[in-house]
């Protein structure tokens, strides 16, 4: 029997085997590991930047810095005072 080297063993190639190829890295995280990390991680800072804007919706300088320049959602915030019941 003759044993197997490293010469004789890429010799051989099976076309019924699998096609492997080199895929490059960053250690060890690939270009579609990254691009899974980074679409969940954007996800998550969304639904938390949006919850956190939900939390301090009530404090007027955020209203007015940040939620009046919200396209459909501006409108909820301004605060109109009928002119009777101003007292100037």
């Amino acid at each position: 029997m003759v044993s197997q080297t490293p010469f004789r063993a890429a010799e051989f190639k099976s076309n019924y085997g699998p096609k492997y190829s080199y895929q490059p890295n960053l250690y060890g995280w690939s270009s579609t590991q990254f691009l899974r990390l980074g679409l969940k991680s954007a996800a998550f800072g969304g639904a938390l930047g949006a919850g956190a804007l939900l939390f301090v919706s009530g404090i007027p300088r955020i209203q007015k810095d940040i939620l009046m320049y919200i396209p459909f959602v501006s409108n909820y915030y301004v605060k109109e005072i009928h002119p009777a019941d101003n007292p100037f």
